[in-house]
């Protein structure tokens, strides 16, 4: 019985092992459920996640960071990019003075995909009234 019981468990365990190895290659797990979410509510997940966006944007009001309505509404009146800004790669169209707080993050931000940074755009223009 005592047999029986330590294999079963060392076969459980292997197995959890192996399942976790199986998803290191994926940086940001969320993205492989990205054909049942649209991309702002997949933008919202890894706002809210991944990104650790959240800790500065709120939808509405300054909090560290410009809103995520005001980041909205300048993008889209200056017809920014966002997607290269989050790469690192454009000067900020908003709030530039607080630029310094925000280049910590590019160490996530430059990391994720095409497709998450432009599931993040996405949810960030969903905040446009």
């Amino acid at each position: 019985m005592k047999q029986t019981l330590f294999t079963l468990s060392t076969a459980v365990l292997l197995w959890s092992c192996a399942a976790k190895d199986e998803k290191k290659d994926v940086l940001y797990p969320e993205s492989a459920s990205t054909e049942k979410k649209s991309p702002e509510e997949f933008g919202k997940e890894l706002f809210e996640s991944t990104g650790n966006c959240f800790a500065c944007h709120q939808p509405d009001q300054k909090i560290i960071g410009p809103s995520i309505e005001q980041i909205a509404r300048i993008y889209k009146d200056q017809n920014g990019d966002m997607v290269s800004f989050l790469k690192g790669n454009e000067k900020p169209l908003v709030d530039p003075d607080q630029f310094s707080v925000m280049q910590t993050n590019f160490a996530i931000t430059k990391k994720m995909s095409d497709e998450e940074l432009k599931a993040l755009e996405a949810y960030i223009y969903s905040h446009l009234k």
